[in-house]
């Protein structure tokens, strides 16, 4: 069955960046939509808004009677491995032999039809894959696009192209969490970062770096597979491939680095066509690097230096990374969902380079216990490039406790002499408490209920300064 074919879509985490770009999609089409989600958040309630019936307790009586009115046939559930193996909707439908598929599944089907181009990397792939969109949006070419995040340009994270044209591209965050970017043949495919994460999967990172391989692999021989130069020193991949770098050794490079009013400006160097005096609002060489990829995929596509360069100008990056909430002379705030230790040192670094004379308080919320126990010596490095650290108790998304894996534990090992343990709810009294000059909130957990209690309460000192 054609995966347009269903007549009811229901999804067991509606809320995720992913399964949320899926509901809209199907919605888009006119297929009635169903979603559960542990919490209401903003995007719930924009899908909400969108036609989308959602609801917020694990409640089968509630789902039988959504089922009395189709056919069993005529049902797609589609799930993520955040829902808990005892969720009681997921048991019913398991128990009822009812169409269930992961989102990796449904958005690799949805790919079939389309020229795809899938972005993968532990970092630096939701900032590239919206930037790739960004580019291909503004050279006219018809493209849909499934975001691992907000675009700020486009305020969502799902774009929309016509499906009747045959040379359509579909711009993909290839997620390698539960191995899920397996499900992608992509024409065009791009590697920024094979870091170790989600080792509570993988195990170790040489088994994460076989599912890279094998995912780079998959690009199809036609295509093209564009890899950052780390990448192809740990992988090792013996398939044809354009390396990109800040260095000058590689295909596609950077130089003449400068920051001009708050902007990375430089030139790309590329085999195709130089793209010179780029000038991009996102902090931090990190992004740099972003940028050279995007570029590079986007000279795959015969799109002209011009319109790169005046994409670059114009891209206003991803919500929730490096995402300016308060941006006055006196008081800083932004939000980032930094959540691995190489995220935040790029993000705090980023922050220490643009305001190098002020105070960097940052709330740190840990998403998972097994990526904290992990990672525990890398995060307790990273946090101390802050000046100031105020440390949320470990969000657990899909996972039980662990003994002995706590914030506590992770305050401990850094070795700021500016270090608090503080609960969510007591946040915006203690911070009440501090100087506040520059304020960041990391992670990507709920963490994100406090950045409009914070943005409130610093724009009014704003105010209160002038």
């Amino acid at each position: 069955m054609q995966i347009l074919n269903y007549k009811l879509y229901y999804f067991l985490g509606v809320g995720g960046i992913g399964m949320s770009a899926l509901a809209r999609y199907f919605n888009h089409y006119g297929k009635t939509v169903y979603g559960y989600d542990k919490t209401e958040s903003l995007l719930t309630k924009q899908l909400q808004s969108e036609g989308i019936t959602i609801h917020y307790d694990d409640n089968v009586d509630l789902l039988k009677s959504i089922l009395e009115n189709y056919n069993s046939s005529d049902v797609l559930f589609i799930y993520t491995p955040a829902i808990p193996k005892t969720h009681a909707e997921l048991l019913y439908v398991q128990a009822n032999n009812f169409k269930l598929q992961k989102r990796a599944w449904v958005l690799g089907e949805i790919t079939k039809q389309f020229k795809t181009i899938a972005i993968a990397g532990t970092h630096g792939k939701t900032t590239t894959t919206t930037l790739v969109t960004h580019i291909l949006k503004s050279a006219g070419i018809n493209c849909f696009a499934f975001l691992g995040g907000i675009s700020q340009n486009y305020k969502t994270n799902l774009l929309l192209g016509d499906a009747e044209d045959s040379n359509a591209f579909v711009v993909v965050e290839a997620d390698e969490y539960d191995r899920s970017f397996l499900t992608l043949h992509p024409y065009i495919s791009v590697i920024t970062s094979v870091d170790p994460d989600h080792l509570d999967i993988y195990g170790d990172k040489n088994t994460m770096h076989e599912s890279y391989t094998q995912f780079a692999s998959q690009t199809q021989k036609e295509g093209f597979l564009i890899v950052k130069k780390s990448v192809d020193n740990d992988l090792k991949i013996k398939d044809k491939r354009l390396i990109y770098s800040l260095n000058l050794d590689t295909e596609y490079s950077a130089d003449s680095i400068e920051i001009i009013d708050g902007e990375f400006c430089y030139n790309i160097n590329s085999p195709i066509e130089p793209v010179s005096h780029v000038a991009i609002g996102l902090p931090g060489l990190h992004n740099v690097e972003n940028s050279i990829a995007a570029v590079a995929v986007a000279q795959q596509l015969g799109i002209k230096g011009d319109v790169i360069n005046s994409a670059l100008r114009s891209f206003k990056g991803v919500k929730r990374r490096f995402d300016y909430r308060v941006k006055s002379k006196s008081i800083v705030y932004i939000d980032d969902y930094a959540h691995h230790p190489e995220e935040l040192t790029a993000s705090i670094s980023a922050a220490k380079q643009l305001y190098p004379d002020r105070i960097i308080t940052g709330i740190f919320q840990p998403h998972l216990f097994s990526r904290t126990r992990d990672f525990a010596d890398g995060f307790a490095k990273s946090l101390d490039l802050l000046d100031e650290c105020i440390l949320l108790e470990i969000y657990p998304a899909r996972e039980l406790p662990i003994d002995g894996i706590n914030s506590q534990m992770l305050l401990d090992k850094m070795k700021s002499k500016n270090k608090y343990l503080v609960k969510k709810e007591n946040v915006i009294e203690f911070l009440k408490t501090k100087q506040c000059q520059v304020v960041m909130t990391l992670g990507a957990g709920d963490i994100d209920s406090l950045i409009e209690p914070i943005e409130t309460l610093l724009k009014s000192r704003v105010e209160n300064l002038k």
